[in-house]
């Protein structure tokens, strides 16, 4: 298990944070984002980024709720290399709604979208680096890992940066609670099944 203050450091630290009980508690920043161009024209690259150096291959896991209320609030995971090459994925509030989203940024950011029951407990995600390809999963509330999206990603630099992330287009003060994070080998090549 990694703690929050283990080698990991803020890129766009956001005004309000602290470690509460081994979690960590975070506010965010007015009109925060990460995207891309694609569709609404602007470049964004001033969301919220708790991240930690990672060579090669990887499954990354992470646990977290947030108080999801403006569009476009959202809380998960990211993978990055610079500001034109990331993946991040987690739970996005579209349309009065929870959904799982994942934003793959290569140059141009793309948005895939699956609308989620309602939830108030902890949503898991996890994410599997393997070659060119990045297998993310979600499970609700401890139920099953569940496939949320196969994406190309490219095989270099072998360094990334993986972490926690959080962001709010609309608003200042979205809140997210990361109840844990945890990064190693990969846990498998598999992507049918647990």
């Amino acid at each position: 298990m990694t703690h929050f203050s283990d080698g990991m450091t803020w890129l766009n630290e956001p005004p309000f944070w602290a470690v509460e009980d081994g979690e960590l508690v975070a506010r965010s920043g007015p009109r925060t984002d990460f995207w891309q161009g694609t569709y609404y024209g602007f470049h964004r690259d001033d969301g919220h980024f708790l991240q930690r150096a990672w060579t090669g291959e990887f499954t990354a896991e992470a646990s977290f709720t947030g108080s999801y209320e403006a569009l476009y609030d959202q809380a998960g995971m990211m993978l990055r290399a610079d500001a034109s090459h990331w993946l991040k994925c987690g739970i996005e509030f579209s349309d009065g709604a929870l959904q799982l989203s994942v934003v793959v940024t290569n140059g141009h950011s793309d948005w895939s979208v699956q609308r989620l029951g309602p939830t108030t407990g902890p949503v898991g995600l996890r994410m599997t680096r393997l070659g060119d390809a990045v297998f993310v999963q979600f499970q609700i509330e401890g139920g099953v890992w569940t496939a949320a999206r196969l994406a190309f990603f490219p095989p270099e630099p072998p360094e990334l940066r993986v972490g926690l992330a959080f962001c709010s287009p609309e608003r200042a003060g979205f809140e997210a609670r990361f109840h844990g994070f945890q990064i190693g080998p990969p846990k498998s090549r598999a992507i049918h099944g647990d």
